[in-house]
């Protein structure tokens, strides 16, 4: 007998040696410190200010834009994408939340049979089978693994809704851009139109002194090439108005007519803007998409931990009860009664590698997660120093093309002094005249890209995202259990 126990104990300690195991695998990310990025020198320039606000078109002062922003924010069919994948990813979490607590069932059935003659002979004749039971399981997550799956799916949960916000800021910047751009739009249709009447004059004027004698028809043929070039450019520039208009309509979610029903834009000053002197800390909860990537990287460290309780023990405590009864006439007579209580341990001891693989995917998981983050990150902060460099480029570019437009002004009024006094002709004036158009093309086309990055910039602030004042939704945490 002694033999037999030795035998058993050692059959069990060969059993329990040869369990699964998660020893060796463990994920390798690490998320980057945003106070070790450096970024002093890009921002040394700048002082410190306050981020945009929620609300930051309105500080552009147009009645029409704040109108429109509201519309798409209103009615966007994008953004209904944004919301039902959050409102899934809660319900996922809805799911786990509830799985961590018991569950009781009920039955109750009622069945007929008859047996096979082979098998029971004359004994075999049909029966009734009637029984109703209820049951009561209960796993009782002695690890957290089930508290770990909730919390991850509540991470993924919260990561949605962030993302959803975050498209409700990426849409009011598109829709500023695309106003900057239908702005722009007519003011090129202008200049293209007065190219285009400035070209028909030449033109003509070119026509008179070949009839006269004075010009040949080289001159002619040049102000022909001129004239046709104009027409394209204008028909160029309508149809970059109807281009701006569609755009508009889209973000709206509406039909092509409502683009039709738009305002001339006023002409936009870009916003004054400065950054703060600790960007990259700052940056981190001020982003959206950021934000957004740090609650994945939570959860993907809370899917190891669920992956490493399958290696330990299940323990569940369950308990059925019901009655049960063959033959009879009356339906509801159930004369027999039947319980069953009691806990049960479950202990994987082998899978064929199942759980290493399972958990070497969660691992994998967690280091995309944080690669993807640390991505998000660095280029969010090189973002923002690019666009405020091209916007310092900028500034120093339309200075020097209003001292040109300016230049060319005083060069046409010079021009028509001289036509009128009788010492130059009206076609030399227009030369000049079409020197200056030029240079009013540049300014516009400067301009608009000055708000156009002035926008870009308040999205890449992160478009007046506030983050969740809760400390636990503002501050998931990024380092993973390695045990």
């Amino acid at each position: 007998m002694r033999l037999h126990q030795l035998a058993a104990a050692a059959a069990l300690t060969l059993a329990l040696a040869a369990c699964a195991s998660s020893g060796g695998l463990h994920p390798e990310g690490t998320p980057t410190d945003p106070s070790t990025l450096q970024a002093g020198r890009s921002l040394a320039q700048l002082s410190a200010a306050a981020w945009p606000s929620t609300d930051w078109w309105t500080g552009l002062d147009d009645r029409q834009l704040d109108a429109l922003i509201a519309e798409a924010l209103q009615d966007n069919p994008g953004l209904g994408v944004a919301d039902a994948r959050a409102h899934a990813a809660q319900a996922e979490a809805g799911i786990a939340d509830a799985a961590r607590g018991p569950s009781v069932n009920g039955t109750a059935a009622v069945s007929g049979a008859r047996p096979p003659a082979a098998l029971l002979g004359d004994k075999a004749h049909f029966a009734v089978a009637k029984y109703g039971y209820a049951s009561f399981k209960w796993d009782l997550d002695p690890w957290g693994g089930k508290r770990a799956a909730w919390e991850a799916a509540l991470g993924q949960a919260r990561a949605a809704e962030v993302d959803a916000r975050a498209a409700r800021i990426e849409l009011s910047g598109n829709v500023a851009r695309a106003y900057v751009q239908l702005g722009y739009a007519f003011t090129q249709q202008d200049l293209a139109d007065a190219e285009l009447q400035r070209a028909g004059s030449a033109r003509e004027l070119t026509r008179q002194r070949v009839a006269a004698g004075i010009d040949n028809q080289v001159a002619l043929k040049q102000g022909d090439a001129e004239v046709a070039s104009a027409e394209q450019q204008a028909a160029l520039a309508r149809r970059a108005v109807e281009a701006a208009r569609s755009s508009l309509a889209v973000l709206l979610g509406k039909g092509p007519d409502r683009g039709l029903q738009l305002e001339r834009p006023r002409r936009l000053a870009p916003a004054a803007l400065a950054v703060p002197a600790n960007l990259p800390l700052e940056l981190v909860g001020h982003r959206a998409d950021l934000v957004a990537a740090r609650w994945r990287v939570e959860a993907a460290g809370k899917d190891i931990k669920v992956a490493k309780t399958e290696f330990l023990p299940d323990i569940s405590i369950g308990a059925m009860a019901g009655l049960v009864s063959m033959g009879g006439a009356n339906p509801l007579s159930l004369a027999g009664r039947f319980f069953q209580v009691g806990p049960s341990l479950s202990l994987p001891i082998f899978d064929g590698g199942r759980l290493r693989a399972n958990l070497a995917g969660k691992d994998a998981q967690y280091d995309l997660a944080v690669a993807q983050y640390n991505q998000t990150l660095v280029g969010a902060l090189n973002q923002v120093a690019d666009e405020l460099s091209a916007l310092k480029s900028l500034q120093t570019q339309i200075a020097a093309q209003q001292r040109a437009q300016d230049a060319a002004q005083q060069a046409w009024e010079l021009a028509e002094q001289r036509y009128q006094a009788g010492i130059g002709s009206y076609l030399e004036a227009l030369s000049v005249r079409q020197q200056l158009l030029a240079t009013e093309r540049g300014s516009a086309a400067l301009e608009a890209q000055q708000a156009d990055l002035s926008v870009q910039l308040i999205q890449a602030l992160g478009g007046g995202y506030q983050p969740r004042t809760d400390a636990a939704a503002a501050t998931p945490s990024l380092t993973p259990s390695r045990s």
